[in-house]
Order: structure tokens, then C-alpha cells, then sequence
């Protein structure tokens, strides 16, 4: 059942993460200026000294209350969506599926002109949040895209009566935003990616294949230490996080800046600070730091060669 939901934390609930905040500790910290070795700790107290003196929390909830919101019984789990309806005449149903570490936050800026009314096309913007992440409830055990997948398809199809639908994602949205494709093609007839998840079972064909596979390699050997941890023992690292919001935004904010193009390498060039600080506190608010590292144990538990019915269509994900 659908029903409506708004954003509605009270600053009895938002006082002690700000207090907690400014009694962090910075002389234990060496001050260097840069992001070699991981988050700037001098960029970082700029975040923390604005979140502290400037940033309203109750000013950006009525901001993040803009649109519609809801939440409904999928299966399980009871998921929080955005359902902005489009004003054109000739619209398409249009699910947008955020990752880690990001939150439906990140799509606030664009709705408003995918639902405008255009000659040409407008969307019916549909924008969960994923399981253990947000908004929506916490699953009772780990899963991975492909189960998230599953909870998506049934929000679109069985509780929105959207026949079918296109899907855009992004970082695990990439990957839900696949699985819907290769899971339930007869409803998800089109998908947008921001990053290159699945692998064909044959490898790469051509060389400009082969060299990007190489950078991409590269790049994410530099990644791993993160994503080994959260994808093998999550529960350990939320021990260092529960109660520490710098902890939270040190580990957050440095994917912002190592996964985002970035205006002259400056994270606050690109994003504004309340821009991160609202992604921050959606994570603190709802407690949702540890569940939402569950996917990446989830797509490990998930993950290997996954073949299809139709021997030309095999596709490898890679493990964790």
C-alpha cells in the first residue's frame, strides 16, 4: 500500500550529531593539504567547521521534502521513493537508482527538468532509496543488486502499475539498473549506466575494449581497500563509526572526490557544502552507515558467472 511520507527529524535528533562533531579531536590529526593518501584533513575541517556554524539542517529538510515521497510494503521490505509525475502529454516511466555512497539526495537538481513539460518527451521519475540505505527499511540479511533489483521491478510493475519502464543508474545503481534489464526484460525496456559493471563471458574484442578494461583495472586496484573491507567485514568498520560523524564523512567525502569530475580538483568547486552535508545526514539520521554497506556483502555472496537461458547472452560480474 502506498502511502505518503515526509522527512521530519527535529533538532533533538540533529543537536548531537553537531556536538559530536565539535569535540572531534583535529590536533591528533597531521594537517597535511591534499587527497594522496586519502581524505584532506584540511578540506575536511572546512566541511566540519561550516556543518558546525552555518549548515541548517530543518532549512534543507523542507528542501529535501519538495517533492513527493512515499513509502510502500515491497515483499519485506518497505521502500521510500520519490514519485514525481511528468506534466508533458507523451511521458516515460523512469526509475533512477543511486549507490553507495549516495542517497536519493543526489537527484534533486535534475527531476524538476526530466518531469518539465516538453514538446518532445517528458518522465514520470520514480527514485528509491535502496534497501539499508535511507529512508527505506533495513533487510533482515545482506543482498546484493540483484535482490535489489527484484524489490525495484515490483515497485514499478505491482505497486505503481508502471507496465513498463527505463532505468538510470549509477555506481550500484549501474548494477540494479543491468539486472532489471537482464532479469525482467519484458518490463525494464531500456537502461542509462554511469559505470561499466558487467563483463561479457568472452572477455574484451577490440583494443580500445582492452585498454579501457586496463585503466579501469588501475583505477580500482587503488580502490580496493575500502571495498575489501565493506564487501568481508562490515560489521567491524561500523564499530568505528557509530557515533563519529567525522569518521563517516572522512570515509564518504573521499569517494566524492576520488569518484566525482572534479572543477580544478576542488570538491567544493563541484559540489556545495550543503550539497554533501545533506547526503551526510541522511546516513547519521537513519542510522543507515552499516546496513548500507551490506550490498557490497550481498554482491559478493551473489557474485560470479551468471548464465543465461540463451548461450549467446552470457555475462560474467565480477566478484567482489
Amino acid at each position: 500500500m502506498k502511502r505518503s511520507f515526509q522527512i521530519n527529524f527535529k533538532k533533538e535528533e540533529i543537536n548531537p550529531i553537531i556536538n559530536r562533531i565539535r569535540e572531534f579531536d583535529w590536533n591528533k590529526l597531521l594537517m597535511f593539504n591534499d587527497w594522496e593518501m586519502g581524505t584532506n584533513p584540511v578540506d575536511l575541517k572546512r566541511l566540519c567547521d561550516y556543518w558546525i556554524n552555518e549548515y541548517d539542517w530543518i532549512k534543507n529538510q523542507i528542501y529535501l521534502n519538495s517533492y513527493s515521497q512515499f513509502k510502500s510494503e515491497i515483499e519485506d521490505i518497505e521502500l521510500h521513493y520519490i514519485h514525481e509525475k511528468s506534466k508533458g502529454e507523451k511521458n516515460y516511466p523512469l526509475v533512477l537508482i543511486h549507490g553507495w555512497p549516495g542517497s536519493v539526495s543526489e537527484f534533486y537538481k535534475i527531476i524538476s527538468n526530466l518531469v518539465c513539460n516538453s514538446e518532445d518527451i517528458s518522465f514520470d521519475i520514480v527514485a528509491p532509496s535502496l534497501p539499508g540505505f535511507g529512508f527505506s527499511s533495513k533487510p533482515k540479511k545482506p543482498i546484493g543488486p540483484r535482490k535489489m533489483a527484484f524489490y525495484i521491478n515490483k515497485l514499478m510493475v505491482e505497486e505503481l502499475g508502471y507496465e513498463n519502464y527505463f532505468a538510470q543508474g549509477g555506481d550500484w545503481g549501474s548494477y540494479i539498473s543491468s539486472w532489471l534489464a537482464f532479469d525482467y526484460p519484458n518490463n525494464c525496456k531500456g537502461i542509462h549506466i554511469n559505470m561499466m559493471g558487467f563483463r561479457h563471458v568472452n572477455g574484451w574484442l577490440t583494443n580500445e575494449e582492452k585498454k579501457w578494461e586496463y585503466e579501469y583495472e588501475k583505477n580500482v586496484e587503488l580502490q580496493l581497500g575500502y571495498r575489501t573491507q565493506m564487501a568481508t567485514k562490515p560489521v567491524t568498520l561500523a564499530y568505528s563509526m557509530v557515533n563519529n560523524p567525522v569518521g563517516i564523512a572522512a570515509w564518504i567525502i573521499e569517494k566524492f572526490h576520488a569518484w566525482s569530475d572534479l572543477k580544478k580538483d576542488d570538491l567544493f568547486e563541484t559540489f556545495s557544502k550543503d550539497e554533501l552535508i545533506n547526503n551526510l545526514m541522511i546516513y547519521l539520521l537513519t542510522n543507515t552507515f552499516e546496513s548500507s554497506s551490506w550490498i557490497y556483502y550481498g554482491r559478493r555472496l551473489e557474485g560470479g558467472r551468471i548464465l543465461s537461458k540463451d548461450p549467446n547472452k552470457k555475462i560474467k560480474v565480477p566478484t567482489a
